[in-house]
């Protein structure tokens, strides 16, 4: 157990205990960036939504905490939090989406642009929207923020195999948009 991880036990003891109104802002202060990043990746950059996702995962922290069992680390767990977050999301706008929305939310748009010298400029956003939600999952948990396998296993609850397989799937996805849109 590393240094961090004993400082994340004593702050989400703190808050259990009641002793301090500070030890869950600290734990808020220190995983704010990774929470909101993964849901940047998610949502294909709405900040906004990105916003409102990552409170609502704090807000679930907070009233689950007594529940953290240390069984993974404290930012695994809250990860998986925010996963969760992001199925219930998916769950709801799938509900509420007319079927001609859907078609335009899913539809493969691509962004381009140019850059000062000429070239074109794929948005990373449009390549990740090519992978299905799950993959786009796996693929930013493992490439951005270089969670392994077993912790991205333990965050989306699936067996390792699969995430493995999501990972490996998703790359061959965006490798081949890559390619044919000029990128390798």
């Amino acid at each position: 157990m590393n240094l961090s991880s004993i400082n994340d036990l004593s702050l989400v003891a703190q808050v259990i205990a009641g002793a301090s109104d500070r030890a869950f802002g600290r734990l808020v202060d220190k995983y704010q960036q990774p929470v909101r990043r993964f849901f940047l990746h998610q949502t294909l950059g709405d900040r906004m939504l990105s916003d409102d996702l990552a409170q609502d995962t704090f807000i679930r922290a907070y009233s689950s905490i007594r529940q953290f069992q240390q069984l993974s680390s404290f930012k695994t767990w809250l990860m998986s939090i925010a996963y969760h977050v992001w199925q219930d999301h998916l769950r709801k706008k799938e509900r509420t989406l007319s079927p001609e929305q859907e078609l335009s939310e899913n539809s493969e748009v691509s962004d381009f642009s140019e850059s000062s010298t000429g070239e074109t400029i794929l948005d990373i956003y449009t390549a990740l929207r090519q992978l299905s939600d799950i993959e786009r999952t796996c693929v930013t948990l493992f490439y951005i923020d270089d969670l392994p396998g077993d912790r991205i296993s333990q965050i989306t609850g699936l067996p390792p195999a699969t995430v493995r397989s999501h990972i490996h799937r998703g790359k061959q996805r965006l490798s081949s948009f890559l390619k044919q849109n000029g990128y390798g």
